[in-house]
C-alpha cells in the first residue's frame, strides 16, 4: 500500500486508533475512520529529536516545522478533530562508547543522512576521544502523545 493511498476501511469504522512513532500522520483520514465520538491515541517522535548527534555529524541544524508540535496539533485541528491532551516530554540519551552511537545510527537512519562509518570516520573519532575525555555524550529524545477526538456532530458548511 502506498504511504499516501487511503486506509483501506470504509468511513467511521473505529472507535479507537492507535499509532506509535509514525512517520506519516494522515490526519484527514484518521477523522474518516473514526467513530463520531472516536479517539486517536498517538506517541509521536517529537521535534528536534537526538539533535545533538545530527549537529555533532552535520553541523548546524534547523528543526523543520512539521516536526513541532503544534503544527502537528494544528494539522488535527484542521482535519476536523477535537485535540483533548498534548503531553510532551524529553528523555536522556546517553551513549559511553562510539560503537553504541554506530549502531544507533545504523537503526535510526534519520537522525544522521546516508550515515556510514567510512563517511563519518573523522567525526566518530572526534567523537570517541570526546567520549573518552567526558565519559558518555547525551543527546535528547523528545517524544509527544496526543490525544485527538472525532466530534460527535460533524460541522455543516
Amino acid at each position: 500500500m502506498a504511504e499516501d493511498a487511503p486506509l483501506p476501511f470504509p468511513d467511521a469504522s473505529f472507535d479507537l486508533v492507535v499509532s506509535r512513532h509514525p512517520t506519516v500522520t494522515d490526519w484527514p483520514e484518521i477523522a474518516r475512520v473514526l467513530t463520531p465520538g472516536g479517539t486517536f491515541l498517538s506517541q509521536q517522535i517529537g521535534a528536534g529529536t537526538n539533535i545533538e548527534l545530527t549537529r555533532f555529524f552535520q553541523g548546524p541544524q534547523e528543526i523543520p516545522e512539521h516536526w513541532l508540535t503544534g503544527y502537528r496539533v494544528a494539522r488535527a485541528e484542521a482535519a476536523a478533530l477535537e485535540v483533548r491532551d498534548v503531553r510532551e516530554a524529553t528523555l536522556r540519551v546517553v551513549f559511553h562508547d562510539v560503537a553504541a552511537v554506530i549502531v544507533f545510527l545504523r537503526k535510526v537512519i534519520w537522525t544522521v543522512d546516508d550515515f556510514s562509518v567510512e563517511r563519518y570516520r573523522e567525526r566518530l573519532a572526534d567523537l570517541h576521544r570526546q567520549i573518552q575525555r567526558d565519559g558518555s555524550f547525551v543527546s535528547h529524545s523528545q517524544r509527544f502523545l496526543i490525544e485527538a477526538r472525532r466530534p460527535l456532530t460533524t460541522p455543516t458548511a
